[in-house]
């Protein structure tokens, strides 16, 4: 079972040396690594040429943002299964992608999902608040829930049969994208209970009232177009489902 892993930068160069690491000591031999810079700037692809040798596919042109450079990622994929891990984060350790293709393997799901920690941009061993998510009911998304992106792997023909991420969605695209997949579709899906990623704080979602009121709208708009039960009362309790994080 190949498992293709998307890594999008973009003058990434402050972190990247630390994601590409924690790819490149997987135990896991059938891995394909594919990295989708958008033209940076600074030195990232300087970082990125020094672990060329890991890294099996490496494209470099403009994009229209974050899910654009996924999609591109997804077209290049050649897996059976496809997942990303994010310029500014990490592998929780080296038996993580087997221990996902062991939860394929085992349970012939069509998805895997797990947990996240969120840590420190400066001191990634200082936990700042975990992700721990729940055994996949697809009710749970009528109650606001939703799993970790960072740890969410997906069968390629998932994307062939329901698409890949959808831009006018703004942040909101991977939530949408899983709500495709899960809640419309009804792709199954196994939780495997173990830390996946860690993940830097200060996502692009939360960085600003702004942006978080702007994630909610296109949260909603999510909600409406699949189908969920009572979307008005979902939203209002996607953030409320984060506050155990912090516990």
């Amino acid at each position: 079972m190949k498992i293709s892993l998307i890594t999008v930068t973009y003058n990434a160069e402050e972190f990247l040396e630390s994601c590409l690491e924690s790819v490149i000591c997987q135990t896991y031999s059938d891995l394909e690594y594919i990295i989708v810079d958008g033209n940076s700037s600074d030195y990232t692809v300087n970082i990125i040429r020094k672990f060329e040798n890991n890294v099996n596919q490496l494209l470099i042109e403009a994009d229209a943002g974050i899910y654009d450079a996924m999609n591109k990622g997804l077209n290049l994929a050649t897996g059976d299964i496809i997942g990303t891990l994010n310029a500014d984060d990490f592998l929780a350790d080296k038996d993580t992608i087997s221990k996902i293709a062991e939860t394929f393997s085992k349970y012939n799901t069509d998805i895997v999902y797990g947990n996240l920690n969120y840590v420190s941009r400066d001191k990634p061993s200082e936990i700042v608040r975990k992700w721990r998510s729940k055994i996949y009911s697809k009710n749970l998304f009528n109650w606001g829930w939703m799993p970790a992106h960072p740890t969410f792997y997906a069968k390629r023909e998932l994307f062939k049969r329901y698409g890949n991420y959808q831009l006018n969605y703004g942040s909101a695209a991977d939530y949408e994208l899983m709500l495709r997949f899960m809640y419309k579709n009804n792709a199954s899906a196994r939780y495997l209970d173990e830390l996946i990623v860690n993940m830097r704080v200060g996502g692009i979602s939360n960085s600003s009232l702004k942006n978080r009121l702007n994630a909610s709208t296109n949260d909603l708009k999510a909600m409406i177009n699949n189908g969920i039960r009572f979307p008005y009362l979902a939203v209002c309790l996607k953030p409320i489902q984060k506050v155990v994080q912090f516990l």
